[in-house]
């Protein structure tokens, strides 16, 4: 019977896939000894990241971007070394400055006057030119506090969008992994109820799919545990950004009103409070010009990769030369589909030049070899999809047990025998559902389009407010050295 056949057919084609497919599975997740953080031999282009590495003796890192290298960390950070140094410099010498303040106060003793020193300037002429520079400056240190706010703000946005591209493909990754893991049970489901017997089938379905869902449980497992710690990392430092930045905005705001208002106590206090703001400005100075740099490394890395996705400084935490040698694997199932709907199509023609001419051929949604292509848009109108197959032999189906005084046509088919191809077309039909999204994963077609969303719509702003906000902490910090020295002299003066 066409229909015996056609049913050992889809059996003989389950199982080349069983054979094959674990091939697959073996590069989505790759044995636990094999080496995961290996350096590509040879970088496809060259970026920007040697750098003096203080981990290394302040010897140049070369190593590329690598965000698993310690090397790359210590060096990207040290480029902020600027604002730490500026930061440190300015503590040591607030420290030393209100040391000499203790120590000198405690000479003289509560008792004994310190002889005044002559007022450089008239103490009248002081204050009227103090007051207006110093309101001048505290409107400045206002916008300026601004500036890093907003910059603040959408660095920390931008980051959580880019952050979410990566992840959502991560979980696609995953989905991917697991409808095609799902398919293959369905498989050795439909195998062992069609008792196909064979035992190297039975354990490579069984291995394969183990494979599987380990991959997809590894993938969504990683990317929950870095979404939380990357999103915990960013949202620290904003919120520090922004607890620093208004508070600092009151402090100097408070600042010259006690100053105004000679209340010399006060004053002292907020002058000390300040100048440990200034400190820490600076600091913050240092991390966003590392940020900004981290920024421009992902974003060249990410540039590379569009351009050559298999070796590149991506490579080792993205291994897409080892996901393509799989690709000729899913050929071969391509192969498998193709060569069996042809075999189908072949047994209509001949059914339809003499009893059935109203049965429709099957679309074969594979070009021929040796590319075999997934091009199921190409089909005739007048075809069908390998899942509908069982739809189309639904009328010529007969009772388990009352074949026999039915229809004397060859073509009535048992339940049972409907049953087994509906089981088998469908298994294939699932497989094909997610074929596109399994050749898209083998080719990193889904990481390069994730990336390329990242270069076009968030590279940038990346930069461009990580630079804004340092350029407004150094502008910050400058404005209030002045104004920590202005108040200063005024306090010594009163």
């Amino acid at each position: 019977m066409v229909v015996a056949n056609a049913i050992k057919g889809l059996v003989s084609v389950l199982v080349i896939m069983v054979l094959i497919l674990p091939q697959i599975a073996a590069q989505v997740l790759p044995p636990a000894d094999s080496p995961s953080d290996n350096a590509p031999e040879q970088i496809w282009q060259l970026d920007n990241t040697v750098r003096v590495d203080p981990l290394d003796n302040l010897r140049k890192y070369k190593g590329g971007f690598d965000i698993t290298n310690k090397h790359y960390w210590s060096s990207v950070i040290f480029t902020g070394v600027y604002g730490y140094a500026i930061g440190i410099l300015f503590l040591f010498c607030g420290t030393l400055y209100g040391g000499c303040l203790l120590v000198t106060t405690k000479f003289y003793g509560k008792s004994e006057k310190p002889k005044r020193v002559k007022n450089v300037f008239p103490y009248k002429s002081f204050d009227v030119s103090i007051i207006p520079l110093a309101i001048l400056l505290t409107i400045l240190a206002i916008v300026a506090t601004g500036l890093v706010l907003a910059g603040s703000a959408r660095f920390h946005s931008e980051a959580e969008s880019s952050v979410g591209i990566i992840i959502k493909t991560a979980n696609e990754a995953s989905e991917t992994i697991n409808n095609t893991a799902g398919a293959l049970k369905d498989m050795e489901s439909n195998l062992m109820e069609d008792n196909v017997n064979n035992a190297v089938v039975s354990v490579r379905l069984d291995s394969t799919t183990e494979r599987l869902d380990d991959a997809s449980a590894n993938i969504e497992k990683e990317a929950s545990k870095n979404r939380r710690l990357i999103n915990k990392g960013l949202k620290l430092v904003f919120v520090i950004t922004i607890v620093i930045m208004s508070f600092n905005l009151v402090a100097v705001t408070v600042l010259s009103v006690s100053g105004v208002l000679r209340l010399r106590r006060a004053l002292y206090l907020l002058i000390t409070l300040c100048w440990l703001m200034t400190v820490i400005c600076w600091i913050f100075f240092g991390i966003y010009f590392f940020l900004e740099k981290f920024s421009g490394d992902a974003c060249t890395a990410l540039d590379n990769f569009q351009e050559n996705p298999y070796n590149n400084s991506l490579s080792s935490i993205l291994p897409c030369d080892e996901l393509l040698s799989a690709k000729s694997v899913l050929s071969g199932v391509s192969a498998g589909i193709y060569n069996l709907v042809n075999k189908v199509n072949e047994n209509i023609s001949g059914m339809q030049a003499t009893s059935y001419p109203n049965l429709v051929h099957v679309c074969n949604p594979f070009s021929a070899p040796p590319e075999y292509l997934y091009q199921p848009q190409n089909c005739p109108a007048n075809t069908i999809r390998i899942g509908d197959i069982a739809k189309v032999l639904k009328p010529f189906t007969c009772s388990d047990g009352t074949c026999d005084s039915e229809s004397g046509s060859s073509f009535i088919i048992s339940g049972s025998e409907y049953v087994r191809v509906e089981a088998f077309t469908s298994s294939i039909q699932d497989l094909l559902n997610v074929y596109p999204s399994m050749e898209n994963l083998l080719e990193c077609q889904l990481v390069k389009d994730a990336f390329s969303e990242i270069l076009v719509k968030h590279c940038n702003p990346l930069k461009r407010y990580a630079k804004m906000v340092w350029s407004g902490m150094v502008l910050v910090a400058v404005i209030m050295l002045v104004l920590v020295l202005l108040w200063t002299l005024k306090a010594h003066n009163i």
